[in-house]
């Protein structure tokens, strides 16, 4: 299944997509953690800007 996204994330549509790691400390117990999402090209400052 996971070679099947690759594979469709890389063909003509899914090059308008990137896949943003975010990583963000954790209010309960204070250790980072990480958050990551397909987003479209032009939301990734979006991405970056929430909280």
């Amino acid at each position: 299944m996971a070679k099947k996204v690759v594979a469709t994330l890389k063909s003509g549509t899914g090059r308008s997509f990137t896949r943003v790691i975010k990583m963000v400390k954790s209010k309960k117990s204070g250790a980072y953690e990480f958050r990551d999402e397909i987003v479209h090209n032009d939301h990734v400052k979006d991405f970056f800007a929430k909280k």
